[in-house]
């Protein structure tokens, strides 16, 4: 019997990004998404907010397929080149999440432009077309002079894209708005050539619902005029608002330094730099990438990368990162990382990808779309016969059903529909990064706003995860200070994590002489003129003899609450009992409290002993306790918490912790955690401490509220809408003005996250 063939290896893939120019529509965005994954092997992710595509392909694809393919759905396209930090304008078109402030096409008459000129023109229109007083001989020619321009023109960027997709046979947004529009404009055109109303001294009665007997008399330039100014406004403030809520990736690419001084004296720009090289920080200039600090003190303000605003005390062999801010001191750094590989730019590529991402509620809404333009204009001409066949075919039922078929496809526009999700998604992930969260995607969103508990570690996580000095037991009447500059000078001259725990004491630290230490067990050596020994207890027995009762309780003490208990003393006699351990972070206890008031219940998990985890957990206020894990085994317990019916979200930050935090619904990675822990996450947490995890529970839980607000009303909107509209109780310029503001809610309702804290 042959041996089966081996599997063919996976076909190597590739990514881009595309930025695509005169999508308007979740209909675009559905059309675009379509064309590209006609490709073989093609999937993509198509984005209205950022007005973008991620896509996934073969490697053996051109990317000049990928753009042909959007330019033959009836938009432009361009590959995205990677942008390094230093490069990131505010008006680069290259910058993510730009949003051009011109008609979707670069150089193009701004819409702020059209916008002005087209309300100055129909102001006049509109007032003469709803104010019989103001009606003097030939009013109505000079309406059809000041609206041409404004529905031609004015409304161009809408009719534009409607011609765009005809030539494919599209239909989206636009094409409800051109045919509305048009419609309104060409009846006027009829009317004034062929019909009663370019009659000289002829006058509407004016008013929104007056009856009509010839509808041959009617022109409705106000309303063609009207409605296009309100559009106009309503993709003004949609993208004035996009803008603003995409800053967040652009102001992370900006807080990189422009050039740098290496270590001597020669200042290039920042793309020169390489890995290994020194350069120099001075006070007030930025840390120009990440690095190691080989020479020099300084106060590092990490609030633009972390959201906090407490500076870092950075000294020789701290991490920096690039970006940030030396409010004081001079630094000599060697470059761990540049370009593309900084922390920055990392920071700025999960911000990116996870606006470019789509929930499962934006999905749904992006399918309905594509089905949603046919159904309105059969409605629309529904409508137009029907309030013919009702009205005998009478003047004023021809005109009553022409308005209410105008209104229909005016009103029924659902542009806030494609933007409900991605521009809340857009503005909380932005919003997010900015604090301190970095939240890789709306899938991300979804899980966080359904957790029910919260497991976390304790090393690194509930604790700072570096051993610190947690009391001092001063033994035989001795004096702490004294103890704290004897045994901290003393450990000065040892590496041993516990001895710099015990170095911090000393300050300043004296000199010691005749220095001695014995792996594993305790240090000696003289101090002003006194000897000084540090250790185990065994080791402290056998500088000084037996150890005092008071000593013995220190150390069950220290034991007991998971700490390592040092004994010191001098001149052969025992002094004090430190007790060394992880400390638990200061915002431990006030996190816990906060999550256990949003209706979540903590668990700690940890591989540490009983008494050390206990002890964490009672200083943090948690009740329960999962303690002796192996790494493998706090999966099972994730798993077991999930079987049970929980939605589990896991806070670590260490190797051991990876699994557990991509078995869990939601994983959050620590800032300052291993690598392995930031990949396995969900949402990386930048700032320090525990407090960004609430950060993230809230702001995802807001961002998701936001958008089912933003996907009620868009639908409400228009299944309250349509039928006031087919039943003639709406004017299409009343349509027109509230389907503008239908979109312009949506935003301002998604820009409300900008505030979240």
């Amino acid at each position: 019997m042959s041996a089966p063939a081996p599997a063919a290896p996976a076909a190597p893939r590739a990514e881009a990004v595309l930025d695509i120019e005169g999508m308007t529509c979740a209909s675009c965005v559905s059309r675009v998404e379509k064309r590209l994954q006609k490709l073989d092997g093609v999937e993509a992710s198509v984005n209205l907010a950022t007005e973008s595509a991620r896509v996934d392909y073969p490697a053996g694809l051109d990317t000049a397929d990928l753009v042909a393919a959007v330019r033959e759905a009836g938009y432009e396209a361009s590959v995205r080149r990677a942008v390094r930090p230093a490069e990131a304008d505010e008006h680069d078109h290259d910058a993510p999440a730009h949003v051009h402030d011109t008609d979707d096409r670069p150089g193009g008459v701004t819409l702020r432009t059209r916008l002005i000129a087209s309300a100055v023109l129909a102001l006049p229109v509109v007032v003469l077309g709803m104010v019989p007083v103001w009606q003097f001989p030939g009013w109505q020619w000079v309406s059809l002079a000041l609206a041409t321009p404004v529905v031609v023109w004015g409304g161009w960027p809408f009719h534009r894209a409607t011609f765009a997709n005809a030539r494919h046979g599209a239909m989206t947004m636009d094409t409800l708005i051109t045919l509305g529009t048009g419609a309104a404009y060409l009846w006027s055109v009829w009317a004034l050539v062929f019909g009663t109303a370019g009659q000289i001294g002829m006058s509407h009665d004016g008013g929104l619902f007056a009856p009509v007997h010839d509808p041959s008399s009617l022109v409705y330039f106000e309303v063609a005029a009207a409605v296009t100014v309100f559009l106009l406004l309503g993709r003004f403030v949609e993208q004035r608002s996009k803008r603003r809520a995409g800053a967040s990736v652009r102001a992370l690419m900006q807080l990189a330094a422009k050039d740098v001084e290496l270590e001597d004296g020669t200042r290039v720009g920042i793309e020169r730099l390489q890995v290994g090289d020194r350069f120099v920080v001075r006070p007030g200039e930025k840390v120009a990438t990440d690095g190691v600090v080989v020479e020099g003190h300084a106060s590092i303000d990490e609030s633009m990368i972390t959201g906090e605003s407490a500076p870092v005390e950075a000294s020789t062999g701290s991490a920096v990162t690039g970006g940030t801010l030396a409010a004081d001191g001079r630094l000599i750094v060697t470059a761990t990382s540049v370009g593309d590989d900084t922390r920055l730019a990392h920071l700025a590529r999960l911000v990116e990808d996870a606006q470019a991402g789509k929930s499962r509620v934006q999905r749904l809404a992006d399918r309905i779309s594509a089905v949603f333009v046919p159904i309105v204009i059969a409605l629309s001409v529904v409508t137009l016969v029907a309030w013919m066949v009702a009205g005998g075919f009478s003047g004023e039922s021809i005109a009553s059903g022409f308005t209410a078929a105008v209104a229909v496809l005016i009103i029924a526009c659902p542009c806030a529909l494609g933007l409900a999700t991605p521009i809340a998604i857009l503005v909380g992930t932005g919003r997010g990064a900015q604090l301190g969260v970095l939240i890789t995607g709306p899938e991300a969103l979804e899980s966080a706003e359904r957790i029910d508990t919260v497991v976390l570690d304790k090393t690194g996580t509930v604790t700072s995860g570096e051993m610190t000095v947690t009391s001092v037991t001063p033994i035989g009447g001795a004096d702490a200070a004294e103890i704290g500059h004897l045994v901290g000078s003393l450990e000065r001259a040892s590496e041993h994590p516990v001895a710099r725990a015990l170095a911090a004491l000393a300050a300043p630290a004296a000199t010691v002489t005749d220095f001695a230490g014995i792996a594993g067990r305790g240090v000696t050596g003289t101090i002003d003129g006194h000897l000084v020994f540090a250790g185990r207890p065994d080791f402290a027995e056998e500088q000084a003899g037996p150890l005092p009762a008071a000593a013995a309780v220190a150390i069950d003490a220290a034991q007991a609450q998971g700490a390592t208990a040092v004994v010191a003393g001098w001149d052969g006699a025992v002094r004090a009992v430190i007790a060394v351990g992880d400390a638990v972070r200061p915002d431990s206890a006030a996190t816990v409290a906060r999550l256990r008031e949003m209706g979540l219940e903590v668990v700690l998990l940890t591989g540490d002993n009983e008494g050390a985890a206990r002890a964490a957990a009672a200083a943090a206020g948690i009740d329960r306790v999962i303690a002796g894990v192996l790494p493998e085994q706090k999966v099972a317990e994730v798993a077991r918490l999930q079987a049970s019916g929980h939605r589990v979200a896991m806070v670590g930050d260490g190797v051991n912790d990876a699994a557990a935090l991509a078995t869990a619904d939601l994983g959050l990675a620590m800032g300052g955690g291993t690598d392995a822990a930031m990949h396995a996450s969900d949402i990386a947490l930048s700032g320090h401490g525990l407090q960004p995890v609430v950060t993230a529970l809230s702001l995802s839980r807001r961002t998701m509220r936001i958008i089912r607000g933003n996907l009620f009303w868009a639908f409400a909107y228009n299944v309250a809408a349509l039928p006031l509209a087919a039943f003639g109780l709406l004017n299409p310029m009343i349509a027109g003005a509230a389907m503008a503001f239908s979109s312009v809610f949506v935003v301002l309702n998604s820009l409300r996250l900008r505030s979240a804290r």
